[in-house]
Parts: structure tokens; C-alpha cells; sequence
């Protein structure tokens, strides 16, 4: 069986249709929603959908690990809450999951965004670049792995911040691969914040990380 984990904080304005889409699923899954202290209807859209619901410290490395704990599947599906899985998903990760190899290796989806404006476009392009040539795929392009894989690597560390790009790089090119399918995310943000400025917010917290900043302190830029 599949476990999907899903963190959230305040998630009850996307938790709703994320959740709607994964029954669409033609595998055997399961849903966990680990919440981070949501005051919003995100529980109660949680429990409509079937989900089982976690809760645990603000911070979304420890909630990813709180859920991966209480997962009863085989395999790990780490998914934002703020992100549709396209049609198709499931097979995808059926092919993937069938081949023995791939016990040892990570999968992520295709990254899109919900908007067909020409920046949008831009950074979808950005982020197929920085994949190819740095192997560096975020959260929101949800990652897939074995339970005892998840568990040799040593687990999402509690970070507030960067908790995908540690678990990343502890997993090397070599054991992460593409899945064909697409992981379409909420441009909510970018519209807000700006389509180059967030980015940008986004490139320099990846920099300060790399040069050894703590992430609690990364996090203050972020926020």
C-alpha cells in the first residue's frame, strides 16, 4: 500500500481539491495529514476526505516524519498540500513502485504551475533546468520512496526551512529519477509575493543554506 503524507498548516483553502484528485487512484493508498496546529477548516476537510489526521509541532520537516511514522504502507508519497497530482498519477507511480531497483531510489513529479501566464511558463522551465543539470528537486514536486528507504536515509530532520533540499542531497543524483507525470502547485504565492521576486526570496534562502546558515534563521527571511 501507498502512503501519501500530507503536512499542512491552514490548508483549508487547497487541502480540499488535492485530496479530491488522489481518489482518482487506481492503487491501494492511503492518506495522512500531518498538521502542524491548523486553525482553520483544514481537520475538518481532512476527516471528510477519508484522511487520518496527525498532529505535531509547527515546522514541516517534523511534520513530513510524523506522518512517515504513522504510515502503515510500504511506500512514501510526500505531497503539499497545495499541490494537484495530474491525471494519470497513479499508474505512474504503479510502474515505478514494480520495478525492484527502485527500492533504493526516489521519484519526484514533473513541476507545473495552475496559471498559463508567460511567467508562469518561465519558471516551469527554471525548474526543469535546475533539476537536469543539479539534480534538485522541492517538495512540491512530492517524492516517492520505499518505507525502509525512507528509513535507511535517516527520515525528513525536524527543519522548519529546507527540510526537501537536506533530503535531497543526502539522496545524490544518482538515486532520484522523474516520474512521467506532473505535480501541478498553486501560483497563489507568486502572484502575491511576485513572479520575480519570490524567486529571488527563494534563491537566497537556497544560498544562505548552502554557505551553512541555520534554517530557523533562514526562516525569518522566508516568513
Amino acid at each position: 500500500m501507498l502512503s501519501i503524507v500530507v503536512p499542512t498548516l491552514d490548508a483549508g483553502a487547497v487541502l480540499e481539491g488535492t485530496l479530491a484528485i488522489l481518489t482518482e487512484a487506481d492503487i491501494s493508498f492511503e492518506v495522512i495529514v500531518a498538521d502542524g496546529g491548523s486553525r482553520d477548516e483544514t481537520l475538518a476537510i481532512a476527516h471528510r476526505a477519508g484522511a487520518r489526521v496527525v498532529t505535531c509541532e509547527q515546522g514541516r520537516g517534523r511534520q513530513l516524519d510524523t506522518g512517515a511514522r504513522a504510515a502503515q504502507g510500504e511506500w512514501l508519497l510526500f505531497l503539499h498540500a497545495d499541490t494537484h497530482l495530474s491525471a494519470g498519477w497513479s499508474e505512474a507511480v504503479a510502474r515505478f513502485i514494480d520495478m525492484p531497483a527502485n527500492r533504493q531510489r526516489c521519484a519526484v513529479f514533473r513541476f507545473a504551475l495552475d496559471d498559463n501566464g508567460r511567467m508562469a511558463r518561465l519558471l516551469t522551465q527554471a525548474v526543469a533546468w535546475r533539476f537536469r543539470v543539479f539534480a534538485l528537486p522541492y517538495g512540491d514536486q512530492g517524492l516517492l520512496m520505499a518505507r525502509a528507504f525512507y528509513s535507511d536515509i535517516g527520515g525528513f530532520r525536524p527543519l522548519p526551512l529546507m527540510e526537501d533540499v537536506d533530503m535531497v542531497r543526502r539522496l545524490g543524483r544518482r538515486r532520484l529519477t522523474m516520474l512521467d507525470a506532473v505535480a501541478v502547485t498553486s501560483a497563489a504565492r507568486y502572484r502575491r509575493d511576485g513572479w520575480l521576486l519570490r524567486p529571488l526570496r527563494n534563491l537566497c534562502c537556497l544560498g544562505l543554506y548552502f554557505i551553512g546558515v541555520p534554517p530557523r534563521l533562514i526562516g525569518r527571511l522566508y516568513s
